[in-house]
């Protein structure tokens, strides 16, 4: 039989999808459209991801010198989520989706937690131990997330503090620990930091508003790994 005559081979379609909220949906109808037109690969939309976590890092990490790249961060962080979810609506749409898809998804995705957060622990506006400790348990809230689907049942995206409430925690934190700075500074003050002179970050028990940001992280994480297990367990006892 040639492969003109062959049956269409079925198109891949992943087990489990992070649910996506409507209003996402109908801002990325617009994007999915002109990528499948286009021809762009889901795959280079998720490398674009890493990209747009990449920027968001440079801005932590530039913020030392220049405070106002904290306006800047968020922003970057926000759109590499954009990207991470357009990728696979992309897929689905352009009969593209496919398990190496589905490895490139999730790859760049880990990386960019690290990215981000490790970065934002070395911006001077924080301790770095805090970034560690927010993207050790991001990566672990992660894990537990694919270990229900490695072993035959359901992924889990359940917890207060998955992928995309990670990053609004630190963009809100950003912004916040910002406007603190300037409004601790006014006037002279403020307009010396927006200029990227020296400057001092305000403390609240002693800890920096981007290190409460980094403890509200994990503790979210460790509330979104203990749920997350509970309810794998219960799947793995119901399914035996």
């Amino acid at each position: 039989m040639s492969s003109r005559d062959a049956p269409d081979r079925p198109c891949y379609e992943p087990a489990w999808r992070r649910p996506i909220a409507g209003g996402f949906r109908r801002s990325a109808d617009f994007a999915v459209r002109w990528c499948v037109r286009r021809g762009v690969h889901p795959n280079t939309v998720s490398w674009m991801s890493l990209v747009s976590a990449s920027a968001a890092g440079a801005c932590f990490l530039g913020a030392r010198q220049w405070p106002l790249l904290l306006l800047l961060a968020p922003l970057f962080c926000w759109l590499r989520l954009w990207f991470n979810m357009l990728d696979g609506m992309v897929a689905l749409a352009s009969k593209k989706a496919s398990r190496t898809g589905e490895i490139v998804n999730e790859l760049p995705d880990r990386i960019s937690d690290v990215v981000i957060l490790v970065s934002a622990g070395y911006s001077g506006w924080c301790d770095p131990a805090g970034g560690y400790w927010a993207a050790i348990f991001a990566l672990l809230t992660a894990y537990v997330g694919t270990l229900g689907q490695a072993i035959g049942v359901q992924r889990e995206f359940r917890g207060v503090m998955s992928k995309p409430w990670r990053m609004v925690a630190i963009g809100a934190g950003a912004w916040l620990a910002l406007l603190v700075a300037v409004v601790d500074g006014a006037p002279a003050g403020a307009i010396s930091l927006l200029r990227g002179d020296s400057f001092t970050v305000s403390r609240f028990g002693g800890l920096t508003i981007l290190d409460w940001t980094m403890i509200v992280i994990v503790a979210g994480c460790v509330q979104t790994v203990i749920v997350r297990l509970a309810r794998i367990v219960r799947a793995v006892r119901a399914k035996d």
